[in-house]
């Protein structure tokens, strides 16, 4: 049985289906949302679980046979950035105890495409060296840190660790006013008939449907081998704001999308995540282009709130 922390939220749900899909029994811990998806309907066991809480982690191992966790379990920051890493830390490290007291085969923990930042290259592979460099949000900075920690906690266990630099993932159960990534509540407005504010028609980058995502860390976790400890989750493909708009005029009759010329920035190119190592590894490749996954998500909003 697979454990997915966070597995009632966007990519925790979507791995949860991936490998229930893939025949494995799924159990999803869940702190503030009740709501089980549609698609998990039935198919998952539910833990209600506060992840800071060490004993009551362990205690999942006493009631179920856990072969691997994804630790996908967060929070996100309020003003006090001390008070997030205080919350989300012992969350990590009360997965990674749990990791070495049950003697699972691996336990992968979310990273993120930021980690990043300050490359000059576009294009980032896993074998960049990460910079010492600024970064534009604290669960970022949180999710750098993350990497040695978890490599460093499971040294000599027998558990594999392996880190998910996650890309930009959006789909069903995303925010559709995610303050993280705006093509969201870009679609929103289109579907409450209002005129979004414009883009600029290059800009864009990375960029991964959710179910694609999902699947992707369920083949990390599910392969019988790994010979790499970071991998990159994404779709590969770099997408731009005018891949959207067009995916979105096609499937809306009459919908006229006015896009800005050119970059925001200027010319140049849109950075995005290398996924070469998760294809020759697990033979992953992603489902959804842009115009699927904009198709998919409309209907999927046609009976869904988020």
């Amino acid at each position: 049985m697979i454990l997915v922390t966070g597995g009632l939220g966007m990519i925790g749900a979507h791995t949860a289906r991936a490998l229930l899909d893939l025949g494995q029994e799924v159990v999803v811990t869940t702190h503030r949302r009740t709501e089980v998806p549609s698609f998990l309907a039935g198919r998952v066991i539910v833990e209600p679980l506060d992840v800071t809480d060490r004993d009551a982690f362990l205690a999942l191992g006493t009631r179920h046979d856990i072969s691997d966790i994804v630790h996908l379990a967060g929070s996100v920051p309020g003003e006090n950035p001390v008070d997030f890493f205080r919350t989300d830390t012992p969350g990590l490290l009360n997965a990674l105890d749990a990791a070495r007291a049950w003697g699972v085969r691996r336990c992968a923990v979310a990273s993120s495409l930021g980690v990043y930042i300050g490359r000059s290259e576009t294009r980032w592979r896993e074998g960049l060296d990460l910079p010492m460099a600024e970064l534009p949000h604290l669960i970022i900075a949180f999710k750098k840190a993350v990497e040695p920690l978890a490599m460093h906690s499971l040294q000599g266990s027998g558990v594999q660790p392996v880190v998910l630099r996650i890309g930009t993932i959006w789909g069903p159960l995303v925010d559709p006013e995610s303050p993280f990534f705006y093509i969201p509540p870009y679609i929103s407005a289109v579907l409450r008939g209002e005129e979004p504010k414009p883009l600029y028609a290059d800009d864009g980058g990375d960029c991964c449907y959710a179910p694609d995502a999902g699947r992707a860390i369920a083949l990390l976790t599910t392969a019988q081998t790994l010979p790499h400890n970071v991998y990159n989750v994404s779709s590969g493909r770099p997408y731009t704001n005018r891949d959207f708009a067009d995916a979105l005029q096609t499937i809306t009759p009459g919908l006229q999308l006015d896009l800005l010329p050119g970059r925001q920035g200027g010319p140049g190119e849109n950075p995005y995540l290398d996924i070469t190592r998760l294809t020759d590894d697990t033979g992953f490749t992603p489902a959804f282009d842009v115009a699927q996954s904009v198709a998919d998500y409309v209907a999927w909003r046609a009976k869904n709130p988020r």
